[in-house]
């Protein structure tokens, strides 16, 4: 008999210290849970249980070659995780966390080998989202917490989201508001010198490198055992097929649509310069040309398509600077075929 996720409200502080109450209760118990954070909503159990991890893997459909992060509520919860803190991880926390950076370090023996798909290594991060800080220090144990989506499609912002996706295979979802970053964490790994980017976000790689002094970008993500998620081919995709195209002008675009009848006829798009006027208003969606509110809004957008009953989306093309590197990497994965 399929459950339905019961969510719990934020709104007040009287429901924010009972969703904590109750939620604390369930991971305590080995039960698995949607909660929120700042860059997307994660589907938690305690990280030191290895029976409470494997029940997200088989929730989400996810591969077991592919690793989890770990959420920590501060820097001495995060140094029981790993075996050493260099002084660069100690640089890269007081400069970035808490908040949208996952750290990968060589795993201490408290982390079960499902966490890091048998891997040496473990990707840790101080979220900086009230709730799930709160969350982690009542339980007292951090939390293996990918996103709260069926795995490789779209990452949920919203409670509404995790409910659609997982809502009859959890018991609770704690309602946080909408994901304030949007997409997910940047990970830096440092376990290796010079430091490695295995998966852009919106801590951009200038703001790492002003600290590291060196990079390296992550040019074999796919080889070997995976030390973050988030480094296979096609992720993040919605059920629609989605496509990146780059327009000067709407009959450019409407050219362009034309061609890929039927399915161009019943497209979604997705503009932040060029915007079409003539096609139909609910076919067309604005994101203003700010990486900042572009991530935060992309995965919703993409969402409400799905919702829409798009064949196809259509994202016009984001511009090739630092500030939309992440951007680009999810809507790039998200138009795999």
């Amino acid at each position: 008999m399929s459950m339905r996720a019961r969510v719990l409200s934020t709104e007040t502080p009287a429901l924010f210290a009972e969703a904590v109450r109750q939620a604390a209760a369930l991971l305590r118990s080995g039960g698995v849970i949607g909660i929120p954070t700042e860059t997307v909503y994660g589907l938690a159990a305690n990280a030191f249980d290895s029976e409470a991890v494997a029940r997200i893997f088989t929730i989400k459909g996810r591969p077991g070659s592919n690793p989890v992060i770990v959420h920590v509520a501060g820097r001495t919860m995060a140094q029981r995780c790993v075996k050493a803190w260099p002084e660069v991880a100690q640089k890269m926390a007081a400069a970035f966390w808490p908040g949208p950076l996952t750290i990968v370090l060589p795993r201490s023996n408290v982390i079960p080998d499902i966490v890091t798909a048998g891997g040496a290594t473990v990707g840790i991060r101080w979220p900086s989202h009230p709730f799930v800080q709160a969350l982690i220090q009542a339980c007292d144990f951090p939390l293996a917490a990918p996103s709260a989506n069926r795995s490789g499609e779209l990452s949920p912002t919203t409670a509404e989201h995790v409910q659609k996706s997982l809502g009859n295979q959890i018991p609770l979802i704690v309602d946080g508001g909408a994901s304030q970053i949007g997409i997910e964490s940047t990970v830096i790994d440092l376990s290796e010198s010079p430091p490695r980017l295995l998966r852009p976000g919106m801590i951009h790689a200038e703001s790492l490198v002003a600290i590291t002094g060196d990079l390296q970008t992550n040019d074999n993500a796919h080889s070997g055992i995976l030390r973050s998620p988030g480094l296979l081919l096609k992720h993040y995709s919605p059920k629609a097929r989605l496509v990146v195209w780059q327009w000067f002008e709407e009959a450019e675009l409407l050219s362009r649509l034309s061609a890929l009848e039927p399915a161009g006829a019943r497209a979604q798009i997705i503009a932040h310069s060029v915007i079409p006027t003539t096609l139909d208003a609910s076919r067309v969606s604005v994101i203003p040309r700010d990486a900042e509110a572009f991530a935060r809004a992309l995965y919703a957008e993409l969402h409400r398509c799905d919702e829409a009953g798009a064949s196809l989306i259509v994202v016009e093309a984001v511009p090739e600077t630092p500030e939309w590197q992440a951007i680009a990497d999810r809507l790039s994965r998200a138009s795999q075929v």
